[in-house]
Formats: C-alpha cells, sequence, structure tokens
C-alpha cells in the first residue's frame, strides 16, 4: 500500500564541524574527530532493526532523518521519538523509489548516509512457495534497493562523501535451509556492496555491509513461521544498530553480527566440502 509523504516533527539543524573539517560519515580514522551528525535515510525504519537504527542515530545527536518504511502507525510512533521526516510507502511500487529520493534531497538537502534496512522474508520448501512470494521477496530485499542507491549515490558521488549502509544477512553468505529465495536475495545484496565499493573507490563514497544473524524482531512472525531453533540465539536489534554506527564511524566494509559468524563463513570460503558436509548434518 502506497501512502503520501507525511511529516513528524522538524529535523534538528545540521551541526557544524570545526575549522577545516566537514562531517563525513565513514571516513574517520582513530585519530579524527567524531562524526558530528549529518543527514540519514533509513529504510525499513518502522519496525526491527530500521527502528533500532533511528534510535541509535537519534542517541548520537545532530542528526537530520527522513524515515522509510509501510507500516504508518508504527513509522509515526518511531519517527515522534527522532524527530524526523517520514515518507511511509511501499518501496515495490513503480517510482516510490524515485519520489522517496526526491523527497529526501528536498527535505534535508544532501544525504550523506542511506541505511537500506527493508527487507522480508519467506520460509518453507522452494517447492511449496507461490511465485507471488517469490517476486515480493526479490522486489523488496533487492530490487527495491539497488534503485534507490542508483538515484542517491550520484549525488554522494558528486558530494565527495557519504555513506552507504547495506543491511545483509548471514543466510546471504552461507544458505540457509527452508529460505532459499531469501537467502539467494541477501546474497545478491552482499555481491551488489561489494561491486559498488569497488565501483566508487576514490570518490569519498563508502559502502558497507552489515550482515547480522538471528535478530529478535518480528521478521520471523511476518515471514509466517517463527524462529525455533535452540542456537544461535537471537541478538537484540540494537547490536545491529551498534554494527551500523560502527561501520559509519570506522568505516568499515563489512561487518557480522555476533562476530563468531565470521568463522562458518571462513570455513565456508576455506573449505566449501567440508562446510556443506557440517550445513546438510546439523542445518
Amino acid at each position: 500500500m502506497s501512502h503520501a509523504p507525511s511529516r513528524a516533527g522538524s529535523p534538528p539543524d545540521l551541526p557544524t564541524a570545526g575549522p577545516g573539517q566537514t562531517a563525513r560519515p565513514g571516513r574517520r580514522g582513530p585519530e579524527d574527530p567524531p562524526v558530528q551528525g549529518g543527514t540519514a535515510l533509513v529504510t525499513g525504519a518502522s519496525s526491527g532493526i530500521g527502528a533500532a537504527v533511528v534510535r541509535r542515530l537519534t542517541a548520537e545527536g545532530g542528526w537530520r532523518l527522513v524515515l522509510n518504511g509501510r507500516d504508518v502507525p508504527r513509522l509515526t510512533r518511531v519517527a515522534a521519538q527522532a524527530p524526523a521526516a517520514v515518507f511511509p510507502a511501499d518501496l515495490t511500487r513503480p517510482g516510490t523509489d524515485r519520489r522517496l529520493a526526491e523527497f529526501t534531497l528536498e527535505r534535508v538537502g544532501r544525504v550523506d548516509l542511506l541505511v537500506a534496512g527493508a527487507g522480508i522474508g519467506w520460509a518453507g520448501d522452494f517447492t511449496t512457495m507461490p511465485p507471488s512470494a517469490i517476486a515480493e521477496v526479490i522486489e523488496v530485499d533487492v530490487l527495491a534497493t539497488m534503485r534507490l542507491v542508483r538515484h542517491l549515490l550520484p549525488h554522494m558521488v558528486e558530494a565527495g562523501s557519504g555513506r552507504v549502509v547495506i543491511i545483509g544477512s548471514f543466510a546471504g553468505t552461507v544458505g540457509v535451509r527452508g529460505e532459499a529465495v531469501y537467502s539467494a536475495a541477501k546474497g545478491a545484496l552482499a555481491t551488489f556492496a561489494d561491486a559498488l565499493r569497488y565501483e566508487v573507490r576514490g570518490t569519498g563514497v563508502g559502502v558497507s555491509l552489515v550482515i547480522p544473524g538471528v535478530v529478535d524482531t518480528p521478521f520471523f512472525d511476518r515471514r509466517g513461521v517463527p524462529y525455533r531453533r535452540s542456537r544461535p540465539r537471537p541478538v537484540p536489534a540494537e547490536r545491529v544498530a551498534d554494527a551500523v554506527w560502527r561501520a559509519v564511524v570506522r568505516g568499515r566494509d563489512e561487518i557480522y553480527v555476533p562476530g563468531w559468524l565470521r568463522l562458518p563463513a571462513r570455513v565456508r570460503g576455506a573449505a566449501p566440502g567440508v562446510y556443506r558436509r557440517l550445513a546438510a548434518r546439523f542445518g
């Protein structure tokens, strides 16, 4: 369902940097001053990881925010705590990505940070997955993000600064039984982030991929099948928001949440045969 943009509150003034400095998310080294805020667009902001990212940016202070999500009441509640401009809309609707980009640039003037957090899942055997569900997962998780990045990236490159943070999934790194299309979609985003990072090297723009495992959000209820495994245990959405913030402040290309998920990913890369045997046995 598509909705006309509305506004909740007025974004705070963008803070100024010190002499000879500019507030550039993701371009900070250990000896540099703290990130002093900027302008950010967060998709999937009505709940879960997206809402946690909004809370984290708000807590850091100095960020002018534009929030997108499909759940209007939830999005309005999140924005009321920010404050932020809101654009409640379904990004799979034709032209919505362009209108969101235009709305954002009109409200905040430029985009220093895009956090692409919109995503849905579907669980079950691939042979039983309705074609409409296949199309929706690919549209929401992959194409909507790519189209939005396509609209905003040229502005970042022209400004010589900015960061795109894409919320991936461990399922896109190793593949998960019963989530074939979701795994494929998140795998596509991971490759997209890599390729885009090479493309913008030297422009002042960074691309980060945050790779969470199981996160304690409404995601599993909405996909139709609850999370029943004892391990790995779900982590709070706030931990993923912390990882997004580290990507912004430290310019990290890739962050796993929790960090130990790097191990099975490395085993899969170094010894794929061993990994597949283990995965087939333990799921």
